[in-house]
């Protein structure tokens, strides 16, 4: 198992630092933990070993090694391995979720403030996570989505031209958030999956050279 840190989590901290709210983020960072156990343990039951942990400005990302009893040509066990990977992928934003109905209905005799922290840290975390823009888990969901539906070849296609249509978006009402909420953070975090956006964009324009390439070989 690797393990890998993303030194713009230290940019990050400091941005937020700066900005008055390393609470907020440090916060936000235990509950990534959270988040990730939601996979680890979904990932386990499904007979998938942890092969890279990368620790990122937003949370932990971890990639799991597929048993190649689950790769297979038929239909039937593709999808199901498709299936396996969005248990896998929704079950975070379901762990944050759950922690924010409890703390909604339960204080736990905290400061109300801290409770307010806690919810909007974990609201935040599941809606981040589910947005779909891969390597986000809404991403994840989708590829696979697409994959049972049309293939892979269209799901990488299908994802990228949702992923850049979600950006474009988030990047205007996030342009209006920040004028009339005056949160600097939202602006660090519209970067952060611009950066996301751009990587993803970078490798799908190799893989698609690779892929017209092969189509021309086929074809001769």
């Amino acid at each position: 198992m690797r393990i890998r840190l993303d030194l713009k989590i230290f940019l990050f901290a400091l941005l937020f630092y700066l900005t008055k709210q390393i609470e907020l983020y440090a916060i936000l960072m235990i509950f990534a933990m959270f988040h990730e156990l939601g996979h680890i343990i979904s990932g386990l039951l499904m007979g998938f070993k942890i092969e890279k942990i990368n620790i990122m400005p937003m949370g932990l990302s971890i990639s799991f090694k597929v048993p190649l009893k689950n790769y297979n040509k038929k239909i039937q066990n593709s999808s199901l391995l498709s299936l396996k990977k969005i248990i896998i992928a929704i079950s975070g934003p379901i762990i944050n979720v759950i922690i924010a109905i409890i703390f909604i209905f339960n204080n736990f005799n905290i400061e109300e403030y801290q409770r307010l922290n806690i919810i909007y840290a974990n609201l935040l975390l599941g809606i981040f996570n589910l947005l779909p823009i891969y390597p986000l888990d809404g991403g994840r969901i989708l590829k696979q989505i697409f994959k049972i539906k049309y293939g892979i070849e269209y799901s990488i296609k299908y994802v990228h031209i949702f992923q850049n249509c979600t950006i474009i978006l988030l990047t205007i009402i996030s342009s209006i958030a920040i004028y009339y909420l005056e949160n600097i953070a939202i602006l660090f975090i519209i970067a952060y999956l611009w950066i996301l956006v751009i990587n993803e964009n970078k490798k799908y324009s190799i893989h698609k050279k690779i892929y017209e390439r092969v189509i021309e070989n086929e074809n001769f």
